[in-house]
């Protein structure tokens, strides 16, 4: 391993746990303002003395202003680094850092306080060494976890050489270090149902069952799920509210679906499949979400085996079905990277954790990424 990244990266691992134990007492779910800043005046302690900050519009509306952090160097390329703040996780159910045996425990941890804890430590790090780049930004949002407004930042960062996001990172089978070159497009599909009430008991069969109606759409959809197909399509029903009383046949209802493939397009037959009427109960349709995917394989193939030159050991390039926000700067910004995060385990649950070895070894493969894309 160049002996640079591995003295950096200890000193990135050896402030790493005690700055996600700050960053992970902060209850920060999507839409929470106080919770947002909180967590924002932490990372803004953190960052690197040299870098100018400004706070932007958030791409959700009423959110709390997004963080851009900007350091000027000597040289010619620029790197963006690339995170989010907020948590899907709930003031009630959140939970602090906890330690044990070889995990910490905590709300966001992995995704992606952990990453972002990283992504600081890369700043700082980079900020000494000013001649290696001639500018290197840090975006931290406040809204991934429930954005469905279209992403604000992408020109922000126009001509940009690299793109760095720190969401979790994760092992091949054979044990090599992995950073994420392909993801899905994403779409969230809503479904409004309209039917009539009436007595359930009295007169059921006046009534138009829009939960009936519901579930029967949502079986139909569910049947174009096809992830072993060529755009490997997945359709899954998440969420179906419909009902007021125990004794009405239900006059209204909603259902949410969550879809994923290799290309925005592959949504449309699902959107055309949605029928106007079932069983007398009308239907109406709306995308409420369309995040494209990215495939940056090609591109970064050449970077990876300098990083891995670097780092002494493997880099691979690895799929992942979840979106990211480093998808929406892959068209523009061929550099692209996602998943130089720590690995860890059980995103978007109470048992979150991040493995506490993985906080160096993941520094070291950030590091030498970074260090890559600004000697292309």
């Amino acid at each position: 391993m160049d002996p640079t990244v591995a003295a950096r990266a200890e000193a990135i691992a050896a402030r790493a746990e005690r700055e996600l134990e700050a960053l992970v007492a902060v209850s920060s779910p999507s839409g929470h303002l106080d919770g947002a800043e909180e967590a924002i005046a932490i990372c803004t302690a953190l960052l690197p003395p040299e870098a100018q900050t400004e706070r932007v519009r958030c791409s959700t509306p009423g959110g709390a202003p997004d963080l851009i952090a900007r350091v000027l160097g000597g040289g010619e390329r620029r790197l963006l680094l690339l995170g989010h703040l907020d948590t899907v996780i709930s003031h009630d159910a959140h939970a602090p850092l906890r330690r044990e045996s070889e995990r910490l425990y905590g709300t966001g941890a992995v995704d992606m306080k952990g990453g972002v804890v990283l992504a600081l430590g890369v700043a700082r790090t980079l900020a000494a060494e000013p001649a290696r780049f001639g500018e290197l930004a840090l975006l931290l949002v406040t809204d991934e976890e429930w954005r469905t407004a279209e992403f604000a930042h992408v020109p922000l960062f126009a001509g940009y050489d690299g793109c760095i996001c720190f969401e979790a990172g994760e092992r091949t089978a054979d044990g090599d270090d992995a950073v994420v070159v392909r993801r899905k497009a994403a779409g969230t599909l809503r479904l409004d149902a309209r039917g009539r009430a009436a007595h359930s008991g009295s007169a059921p069969d006046q009534g138009t069952n829009a939960l009936l109606a519901l579930a029967r759409a949502a079986t139909a959809l569910a049947a174009l799920h096809d992830p072993g197909g060529p755009d490997r399509l997945s359709v899954v029903p998440t969420v179906i509210r419909s009902g007021e009383a125990l004794n009405v046949v239900p006059a209204s209802g909603e259902l949410v679906l969550d879809m994923r493939a290799d290309r925005l397009e592959a949504f449309e037959p699902v959107l055309a499949a949605v029928p106007a009427q079932v069983d007398g109960a009308t239907l109406q349709s709306t995308m409420e979400r369309r995040w494209p995917g990215m495939d940056s394989s090609r591109a970064t193939e050449s970077l990876l085996a300098g990083a891995a030159g670097r780092l002494g050991r493997p880099i691979v390039g690895a799929s992942r079905g979840g979106a990211s926000d480093a998808s929406h700067f892959a068209a523009s910004i061929p550099l692209t990277l996602d998943g130089l995060g720590p690995r860890g385990g059980g995103a978007h649950t109470p048992d979150e954790y991040v493995l506490t070895a993985s906080l160096r070894e993941r520094a070291e493969v950030a590091l030498a990424v970074a260090h890559a894309i600004l000697s292309e």
